[in-house]
C-alpha cells in the first residue's frame, strides 16, 4: 500500500508498517509440465539413440513400458484435473489487490522501532478516512503502550467495512517519547481505492395492476460470485413474489433430506457474468388507505450477499427503486359485484363502490349515467331513478352504494359512463375501470 509520512521534529524512531489480510489464492502451475529426469541428463539426451538405450536398461522393466524420453508425451493430460493447472497448493497475496464495495477491510499494522534507542508512552491511533466521514479503528490514549525496545514492534489487527465508494485513507498516528523525553507525533497515510464488486439494473414494466421488476446483476471483478442471497424487500404498500423457472427447482428425490441438504448458490462468473431475477410485485392488503392512496412510486430496495472463491464474505444493500410515478385519482369508482346471469330487458343489481382517496372530506355526490352524443344508447343503463343522491365521505373513507342496471343488448357488453358528480366543488369523476358482463336472452 502506498505511504505518505509527515515529518515533524527531525527523523522519527517509529515507522508503521501496513500489510493487507485477505484470502490466499490457489497456485496455478504452467500447462508445459516438465520430466523429473531433464533435470539429471541435457536436453539433448534423448536426441542421442545410444544415451537413450543404455538408459533404458538401467531402469525396471516396469518403467520401462511407460518411459518414452522423447518430447511426445509432455502434451498428453493423464488426470482430469491437468487442464487446470491447480497444484494444491495455496498462495499467499502478493499485492495488495483490490478494495471492493461490501468487503470487510482488515489489515495488519506494524509499528516499528528502527532507532538505536527505546522509545516510551506510545499512543496510537488508526482510523479510515472518506470523503464523507472518518471512522476510529484504534486508540490506545486512555492506556498507551510503555515502550517499544530497539528493533522491537507493537502490532495490532483492524478492521472496517467497507460501505463508501472511491478514495479511502487508512491513517495511522503515533504520539510517543524519545530517547531525549522529546514528545513527538508521526502520521503516516496509507491510501486506497473501493470500486464496485456489481452493478444492478433494474427494469419496471406494469401490466394492468401488477408491476413487475426485472434485476440483471453485473460481476465487475476479477474473482467468481456465489450468490448466497438475492432478495427484495418490498415498500410497505407493496407484496413481492420471485418468478422462478420451474425447470430451474432442483428438489432431492428424498423428501425426508429435502430440508437438510442447502439449495447450491448462484454462480455470477468474473469479469461481466451477469444473472436476472425477476419479481411479481401487488399492492399490499395489509397497509392503511392513506398509504395506499399517497401514490408513492417507491417499490423497495435489494439485500445482496456473496461469497467469494475462497468464502470472503460481502453484502451490498441497493438504494430505493423507483417505478412510474403513480397517478391517483381523487375519487375512484368501480364496480364490487354483479349476478352471475343476467337476462336482457331484465333489471339486476350492481353493488358499486366509491372511494375517497384524498385527505379532505368530499360530496355530496349525485351518481347518474352520462349522456354523450356519441353513445346515446347505452347497452346497459339505469333502470327506474336516474339519479342517485350519496353523502359526503371522509378523508380516505369509502361508501358502497346500489344500482338497479338494465341490459338491452346480447353478448358481451360493457358497464360504462357512470359518473359521480361532487355538487360541492362541481367535480365530475367516470366509473374506472370498465366491467364487462354477459347478457343472455329472456
Amino acid at each position: 500500500m502506498s505511504a505518505t509520512q509527515t515529518q515533524t521534529h527531525g527523523p522519527h524512531s517509529l515507522a508503521f508498517r501496513v500489510m493487507r489480510l485477505c484470502k490466499p489464492s490457489f497456485h496455478v502451475d504452467p500447462p508445459l509440465r516438465i520430466d523429473p529426469f531433464d533435470l539429471l541428463a541435457g536436453e539433448d539426451f534423448s536426441d542421442d539413440p545410444s544415451s537413450a538405450s543404455l538408459f533404458r536398461r538401467h531402469v525396471s522393466s516396469a518403467d520401462a513400458v511407460d518411459s518414452d524420453l522423447s518430447y511426445r508425451n509432455r502434451f498428453l493430460l493423464n488426470h482430469p484435473t491437468d487442464p487446470i493447472g491447480l497444484s494444491g497448493l495455496l498462495l499467499l497475496p502478493q499485492s495488495f489487490g483490490a478494495i471492493y464495495l461490501g468487503e470487510t477491510f482488515c489489515s495488519y499494522i506494524s509499528v516499528n522501532n528502527s532507532s538505536t534507542s527505546e522509545v516510551r508512552d506510545v499512543t496510537i491511533k488508526a482510523e479510515i478516512q472518506t470523503e464523507r466521514q472518518r471512522i476510529l479503528l484504534l486508540d490506545t490514549s486512555k492506556s498507551p503502550v510503555e515502550s517499544i525496545r530497539t528493533g522491537g514492534r507493537y502490532d495490532f489487527i483492524v478492521e472496517h467495512d467497507v460501505k463508501e465508494l472511491g478514495a479511502h485513507t487508512l491513517v495511522c498516528s503515533a504520539l510517543y517519547n524519545d530517547a531525549d523525553g522529546e514528545r513527538k507525533y508521526l502520521p503516516q497515510f496509507f491510501k486506497f481505492v473501493v470500486a464496485n464488486p456489481l452493478s444492478v439494473r433494474t427494469k419496471v414494466r406494469v401490466v394492468k395492476e401488477t408491476t413487475f421488476l426485472e434485476a440483471c446483476i453485473e460481476n465487475h471483478t476479477k474473482a467468481n460470485l456465489f450468490m448466497d442471497q438475492v432478495d427484495f424487500e418490498p415498500a410497505k404498500q407493496w407484496s413481492a413474489v420471485r418468478l422462478q423457472n420451474e425447470d430451474s427447482t432442483e428438489d432431492p428425490p428424498t423428501s425426508g433430506l429435502s430440508g437438510l441438504i442447502p439449495k447450491p448458490p448462484v454462480i455470477i462468473r468474473s469479469g461481466g457474468g451477469i444473472h436476472n431475477y425477476l419479481y411479481k410485485l401487488n399492492p399490499s392488503a395489509d397497509v392503511s388507505g392513506q398509504t395506499k392512496f399517497q401514490g408513492s412510486n417507491i417499490l423497495g430496495k435489494f439485500q445482496i450477499t456473496w461469497r467469494t472463491n475462497l468464502g470472503e464474505p460481502g453484502r451490498l444493500q441497493t438504494q430505493q427503486i423507483l417505478g412510474a410515478p403513480v397517478s391517483r385519482k381523487e375519487i375512484n369508482m368501480r364496480v364490487v359485484e354483479v349476478p352471475a346471469v343476467i337476462h336482457l330487458n331484465r333489471p339486476f343489481p350492481a353493488y358499486l363502490n366509491l372511494t375517497n382517496q384524498t385527505d379532505r372530506q368530499l360530496g355530496p355526490f349525485e351518481v347518474s349515467l352520462s349522456q354523450d352524443e356519441s353513445q346515446m344508447e347505452k347497452p346497459v343503463g339505469i333502470n327506474g331513478l336516474q339519479t342517485l343522491m350519496l353523502p359526503r365521505i371522509e378523508a380516505f373513507g369509502s361508501n358502497d352504494f346500489q344500482l338497479n342496471l338494465i341490459a338491452s343488448k346480447l353478448g358481451v357488453q360493457k358497464i360504462s359512463g357512470i359518473t359521480a358528480l361532487d355538487t360541492r366543488e362541481k367535480k365530475t369523476y367516470e366509473l374506472v375501470p370498465e366491467m364487462e358482463i354477459f347478457v343472455e336472452s329472456g
